[in-house]
């Protein structure tokens, strides 16, 4: 598949905007990617026309290839010969986690409407990830506190990774050309464990980001499915009350989140 013109592949394939489907058409960009994967064990999450799937080839030990679209299953499967590649059709998030034994790192470049429900899933699997993704999206990833940026996503992202933005890729490596830029991320996972309970809390102080925290909690009061009474006393025990969970650093936010969790289940 090395001499293929990915381009004009693209140009041909009629593309599923409802899966998100823009093909990378840069070569250099794929190889650059591969690297990054030299004698590992690797999934690719939606290899599409096979641009940076074939790069793997040359770089990685083995390769997991899972393709949803069936049509795009059926060239790869005709153009891509390695004994390194197993390829799978099917859907990324329904495939057994058991085929997954022994992955040493994720290298993709991922749909963009997917890239939230990719974070959780490296970060619950402790799976090490090149993706690339939305440049905005990588935006509120990276962002500090008291930037602009600065999000629910943030928070998570930093209590669950080690983030170092790589590139930025701009919007004509890829056909159909998307109206934004992308970024290409690199993500080691962190120790911390993050459960459903701890990622809601955690949303719901960000919603009311630019408020005071006792003022974030009490406005709460319906979503923790207390009274606002309650909701005055649980935030008159809270550190920082005082502070805007803006400017406050992720584990301190973890901090609180926790805490809440705590005094809102002994009211039960």
């Amino acid at each position: 598949m090395d001499n293929l013109d990915y381009h004009r592949i693209a140009r041909e394939f009629s593309s599923r905007k409802s899966l998100g489907q823009n093909f990378l058409i840069s070569k250099d960009i794929a190889s650059m990617e591969a690297n990054y994967a030299k004698g590992m064990n690797v999934i690719e999450l939606g290899p599409g026309t096979g641009i940076l799937t074939s790069e793997l080839c040359k770089t990685a030990k083995k390769i997991i290839a899972i393709e949803k679209d069936a049509r795009l299953y059926e060239l790869l499967k005709e153009k891509l010969t390695s004994k390194k590649l197993i390829l799978i059709n099917d859907d990324f998030f329904s495939v057994e986690i058991s085929k997954f034994k022994k992955i040493d790192i994720m290298v993709s470049n991922i749909p963009y409407n997917l890239s939230s429900k990719v974070i959780y899933w490296l970060s619950a699997n402790k799976v090490p990830a090149l993706i690339c993704i939305q440049k905005e999206f990588a935006e509120h990833m990276i962002a500090k506190p008291g930037t602009k940026s600065y999000s629910k996503l943030s928070v998570i992202s930093t209590l669950c990774f080690k983030l170092y933005n790589v590139r930025e890729v701009s919007a004509a490596n890829f056909y159909p050309k998307p109206r934004v830029d992308s970024s290409i991320i690199y993500l080691i996972p962190k120790a911390n464990e993050l459960n459903q309970e701890l990622s809601n809390m955690i949303t719901l102080i960000m919603n009311h980001k630019k408020k005071k925290l006792r003022n974030a909690i009490m406005d709460s009061a319906k979503q923790l499915q207390i009274g606002k009474d309650q909701a005055k006393a649980i935030a008159g025990n809270i550190n920082d009350a005082d502070t805007r969970p803006l400017h406050m650093e992720p584990e301190q936010i973890l901090e609180v989140a926790q805490n809440l969790n705590a005094l809102v289940a002994s009211l039960e």
